[in-house]
């Protein structure tokens, strides 16, 4: 018994062995497993369900191969505000002419100095929150600034217009473009069906990212030029990080229409600074309308985030657009970009935590404080602009002296558009904070010189 005994002790052990290293085999063979099935998600990391072409301009049918940038794409209808930014939903009751049944809010009835500054323009009367890409193109084609001198030109930033443009110009994007700027904006319309999609930004076939807007495509061989490279092709030039800033560049940019032909130009041939733009519109003596008030020769600035985010730091350090807005998230084993543009404020862990190992309470206060300086900074020099409106036109009603008031109106139209062109930049002095402090306070100067000038 005691040799029976022994024998069990001694098969126990070798059980219990054999059990342990079956189970480590069992898990080794299910890793090994999930490693390959990991690595083929990694080398194909979407099936190709539709076939996609260069004229597969429906995001919906894009979502069939790729339906989490899809989901992030549709997200984009949330309207949920930072303290400086985004928009939170208003009633509005559906008219005929505007069918809409929830706008943003009014920003020129917020701030009523805007009024002034952009009296006899079509912003003071209505000019409002921005909202996601998913209204750009309702939103822009229900505004009250529209009317029937409003070109198809404006089309070129709030919709998808690659492959219209394509049909417009037989195949050739540029003539497309060309074609549809000087339309009225109420028949070119008529040749878009979707705001920004897949295919403005990505090649079907590879999935690279590419430049489609020729406004972009002209502009920056301008500016490259102006740097002292010549003919330069944004989509076969560009590294891959810098197409993840060119994409979103594409619109969210200072611009002009030139000529009869409203060809849209952006205006970077002396550089992308404000003062180098508003030295570009002081040569071909360009203005957006003339003042209803003072009768100044003014600009209107529109949206330079491309512009304003060149001069500050993410740019130097070389940070892209879409490593803020658009930052990467995991998928399985993929890693692609979150498509639900947004606000970093809103997303900061991964947006920001990122680079910046500091707790998200801290990050968010930071930028605060930014957001609030420029702010402030930005109602002196609103203050100290409707002040020199106001000497001018007491100037032209005293019938005061020619040259003195023109003198005055030319400081009231480089303050007014240094002004704009921080207002219209929407991270309130984020992007730059010292360039936009810089630009406030040039603008203040151009004011006191205005209002010096009329004496």
């Amino acid at each position: 018994m005691a040799n029976g005994d022994e024998q069990k002790g001694k098969l126990v052990p070798l059980t219990v062995a054999a059990v342990v290293a079956a189970v480590a085999a069992v898990g080794i063979a299910w890793v090994l497993v999930d490693v390959v099935k990991k690595k083929g998600e990694a080398v194909n990391p979407f099936f190709r369900v539709v076939e996609l072409t260069d004229e597969t301009e429906d995001p919906a049918v894009w979502g069939k191969n790729f339906p989490a940038q899809y989901d992030g794409y549709q997200r984009t209808v949330d309207q949920v505000r930072t303290q400086f930014g985004g928009s939170e939903a208003e009633p509005h009751t559906p008219t005929k002419a505007d069918p809409r049944s929830v706008v943003a809010q009014s920003r020129i009835e917020q701030e009523p100095r805007l009024k002034t500054m952009w009296a006899g323009y079509p912003f003071a009367k209505d000019f409002r929150e921005d909202r996601g890409h998913a209204y750009m193109l309702d939103d822009q084609t229900f505004t009250g600034r529209q009317s029937p001198k409003t070109p198809g030109t404006c089309l070129h930033c709030h919709a998808s217009v690659y492959v219209p443009y394509k049909k417009a110009g037989n195949g050739d994007l540029i003539k497309g473009f060309e074609k549809m700027n000087p339309m009225p904006y109420s028949e070119a319309r008529k040749l878009v069906t979707h705001p920004i999609t897949c295919i403005d930004c990505h090649d079907p076939a590879t999935m690279q990212l590419r430049v489609t807007r020729p406004g972009f495509i002209e502009g920056i061989r301008a500016y490259k030029a102006f740097q002292g490279s010549a003919n330069y092709d944004v989509n076969s030039m560009a590294t891959h990080q810098e197409m993840r800033t060119y994409v979103c560049a594409q619109c969210h940019v200072e611009y002009y229409f030139k000529g009869d032909e409203k060809r849209l130009v952006y205006p970077w041939a002396k550089g992308l600074g404000a003062d180098a733009i508003l030295q570009y519109y002081e040569e071909i003596k360009f203005k957006d309308w003339e003042h209803a008030e003072t009768g100044a020769p003014v600009l209107k600035a529109q949206h330079p985030e491309f512009e304003m985010w060149s001069q500050g730091i993410h740019a130097r350090s070389g940070v892209a657009c879409a490593d803020c807005h658009m930052p990467y998230m995991r998928q399985g084993a993929a890693k692609i970009s979150d498509h639900h543009v947004q606000s970093p404020l809103l997303n900061i862990n991964r947006a920001c935590q990122t680079c910046h190992r500091w707790p998200e309470e801290e990050l968010r206060d930071r930028v605060n404080q930014i957001q609030e300086r420029t702010a402030e900074m930005q109602d002196l020099a609103l203050d100290a602009l409707v002040d020199l409106i106001g000497d001018i036109k007491r100037g032209i009603a005293a019938k005061g002296d020619a040259k003195k008031l023109d003198a005055a109106r030319g400081y009231q139209r480089k303050a007014q558009f240094l002004i704009d062109f921080v207002g219209a930049e929407n991270s309130t002095g984020f992007h730059a904070p010292q360039e936009s402090a810089r630009l406030l306070a040039e603008a203040l100067d151009y004011c006191r010189k205005g209002q010096k000038a009329l004496r």
